[in-house]
């Protein structure tokens, strides 16, 4: 029997935006992440270099002149879409018996343009709804390590049997599974969080 749930939030709460990122990708002259660029956005998620490290990072990278700091940022934040408010609403009326936790892997700029961006009151009233946020540049860890997932479970005194993690990235899912929690692999373009225990009735 399922007792807490551990939520990812990008493409679970929050809509992705991908092809408006490749299109922001392309205006800064990228047509694609190399390797090397991929490394580096990930040590960002893990809070190992600064938002200031990472943004003169991309500008050596872009090697022109003419992208100010805030084109860098409206384009690193324009994969954020949109929080439908019938997933707030969802969270909050989840019986107060479940433990909720709330496992990103993200950044200093994305987490503070949610706030702005879908507003203060919005923003508190979401994570109001966990016991604790794990966003990754916090506890300098990113999934699908397995770090982030004993973290949790350890800090918190939880039993992995028990336990239910969401998220739409089937490399995070195996990872917990492996660690013997229960998953839900969710797929954004058909199903949609608010579905949670009916989809996964079974463990409720």
């Amino acid at each position: 029997m399922i007792e807490n749930i551990i939520f990812d939030l990008g493409d679970v709460f929050v809509n992705l935006d991908h092809e408006k990122f490749q299109e922001e990708l392309h205006y800064l002259g990228l047509k694609d992440i190399s390797s090397n660029m991929t490394g580096f956005n990930q040590l960002y998620e893990k809070g190992l270099v600064s938002t200031s490290e990472f943004k003169d990072y991309y500008k050596d990278v872009l090697k022109r002149g003419e992208f100010s700091d805030k084109q860098l940022v409206k384009s690193w934040v324009s994969i954020l879409g949109d929080f439908p408010v019938h997933r707030l609403l969802f969270l909050e009326n989840i019986p107060k018996n479940y433990r909720l936790f709330l496992l990103s892997n993200t950044n200093e700029m994305h987490i503070e343009f949610v706030k702005t961006q879908y507003g203060k009151d919005f923003y508190r009233r979401f994570v109001n709804c966990f016991d604790k946020v794990y966003y990754s540049h916090k506890i300098n860890m990113r999934k699908p390590d397995a770090g982030p997932f004993e973290l949790i479970i350890a800090e918190n005194k939880l039993s992995a049997s028990s336990t239910l993690f969401v998220d739409d990235m089937l490399e995070n899912v195996v990872m917990a599974s492996q660690l013997g929690i229960e998953t839900w692999h969710i797929d954004p373009s058909k199903e949609d969080v608010s579905q949670l225990f009916e989809i996964k009735s079974e463990l409720f």
